[in-house]
């Protein structure tokens, strides 16, 4: 995203809408090979889960246009902190009722650390925030956000049970994809945008988009869904570590200290599911 601004001056708008276009046609092919699985992975496609499908995608649809609102509102600290902060509290808050999952002593602590750990790394060295209109607007955009991802990982759990996570997540962008597209009447030249960093937005659209939620849905198939939203509280460290890596950005002694949290509450959490019980 950062070189899409330098390069291509993109819109997150357009960048969201970009990839999940990209993200859902790579997804499709990949759901139709090998041949000989495409009739069994359709017929799972036409099941009564395409009506979760269809509303997965709004949650993500929903999620792109919230966060990247948001950031023109609030600023990227802010939001990021809210969003990526409040969507595992409140999988960890309706996984119970929504899944019947149990949060263990060491996964409330996992959520816990992992929490403040993304606080210390993401707002901490920001200073004092000046409480504006937009800046609350924002903020509320952005626990919006949350909110949306946390109802796209609990429908994401509960309907693996029933359909294969590639299908599942190929029907998922496809249905954001339509619904968000309207979203790019409210930028600037996209043509001109699209020309311009189609390099970076195919890395987006295919390896950190189609990918990344491949793997993620193929994860989230083994492990509860509050362990899932804990382990990627981990994101806002890999994005700091580039940062520091590719940008020349300092990470100063509290992001430090929010990294160490944040590399403990994945550690609690691998404990709790090699532990033989939690008390």
């Amino acid at each position: 995203m950062t070189v899409l601004r330098e390069r291509a001056a993109a819109s997150p708008l357009l960048v969201g809408t970009a990839r999940l276009w990209i993200a859902a046609a790579l997804l499709l092919i990949a759901m139709l090979v090998p041949a000989e699985r495409s009739h069994t992975r359709l017929a799972q496609a036409r099941d009564t889960t395409l009506g979760r499908c269809v509303l997965m995608g709004a949650c993500m649809a929903a999620y792109q246009a919230a966060y990247f609102t948001a950031v023109t509102l609030s600023g990227i600290a802010v939001t990021a902190l809210i969003a990526i902060c409040s969507a595992p509290l409140i999988i960890a808050s309706l996984a119970p009722m929504a899944l019947g999952e149990r949060l263990t002593p060491r996964v409330r602590g996992a959520l816990g650390l992992g929490v403040v750990g993304t606080a210390l790394l993401v707002a901490a060295p920001r200073g004092a925030l000046d409480l504006t209109a937009p800046l609350i607007a924002g903020a509320l955009l952005a626990l919006a956000a949350g909110f949306a991802y946390a109802l796209y990982v609990l429908l994401a759990k509960a309907t693996l049970a029933r359909m294969a996570p590639l299908p599942l997540t190929a029907l998922t962008f496809a249905a954001g994809a339509v619904l968000l597209t309207p979203a790019v009447l409210w930028t600037e030249a996209p043509l001109r945008q699209l020309s311009l960093g189609w390099p970076w937005l195919l890395y987006l659209g295919g390896v950190a988009t189609a990918g990344a939620y491949a793997i993620y849905s193929l994860g989230l198939r083994h492990v509860p869904a509050s362990v899932a939203g804990i382990v990627t509280l981990t994101e806002p460290l890999t994005a700091t570590l580039l940062g520091v890596l590719l940008f020349g950005e300092r990470l100063g002694v509290t992001g430090v200290l929010g990294a160490a949290l944040l590399v403990s509450a994945l550690a609690l959490v691998l404990m709790a599911h090699t532990a033989p019980a939690d008390v």
